[in-house]
């Protein structure tokens, strides 16, 4: 079975800012994104991205700034080790009215269709209620951070319910990477309490 995991953008693998990250010299990891997706991708995780790129819409930037600027990231990421597998964006203001700018989960069932599978217990991690509202209506485990607005999320509340609440994408990470361990010993421990009996 695939091993996926979807990941906002902006204020979870980068520094977010109120006017928008408009070119590439805007974009800077957040200390420790970039290695904790390179080992998810040595777990075996498929790593993509959905963000809101409204800049877009708004002529903050053009489509050729936004591909320099996932350029970037995906050579950031390379070079700590990492992969980002692909990058679903939705380049819409909200008065577009389109399906697939989060909170609407369009840009998720995207992700489903393309890659074939279903996103039911998928993590999503996002900074901000929309990430979480997106995921959450498709199945997915939502995670929240408290790096860009996850302060601000976390203080207004109205959080899906399950949500995961963590410093960063790497206590993500960590918490993704012994969960499944963790099991496994419980798993080894059981056999050794039967073994005693």
């Amino acid at each position: 079975m695939m091993k996926l995991i979807i990941l906002d953008r902006d204020g979870v693998i980068n520094f977010d800012s109120d006017d928008y990250i408009k070119s590439p010299r805007e974009w800077v990891p957040i200390p420790g994104s970039l290695e904790a997706i390179a080992r998810l991708k040595q777990a075996g995780y498929r790593v993509v991205v959905s963000t809101n790129q409204s800049g877009v819409a708004r002529g903050k930037f053009d489509m050729m700034t936004l591909n320099a600027i996932h350029q970037k990231m995906h050579q950031s990421a390379q070079k700590a080790g990492g992969e980002i597998d692909a990058i679903f964006f939705c380049p819409h203001a909200a008065m577009d009215d389109c399906d697939c700018r989060k909170p609407k989960a369009g840009m998720l069932h995207t992700i489903a269709h393309r890659l074939n599978v279903s996103l039911k217990g998928v993590p999503t991690v996002g900074d901000s209620l929309r990430d979480l509202q997106a995921g959450f209506v498709v199945g997915c485990t939502p995670y929240l951070v408290r790096t860009g607005k996850g302060e601000k999320t976390i203080e207004k509340g109205g959080l899906p319910p399950g949500t995961l609440t963590f410093d960063n994408l790497a206590a993500v990470v960590d918490h993704l990477l012994l969960a499944p361990a963790a099991a496994q010993g419980d798993a080894i421990a059981s056999k050794d309490s039967k073994k005693k009996q």
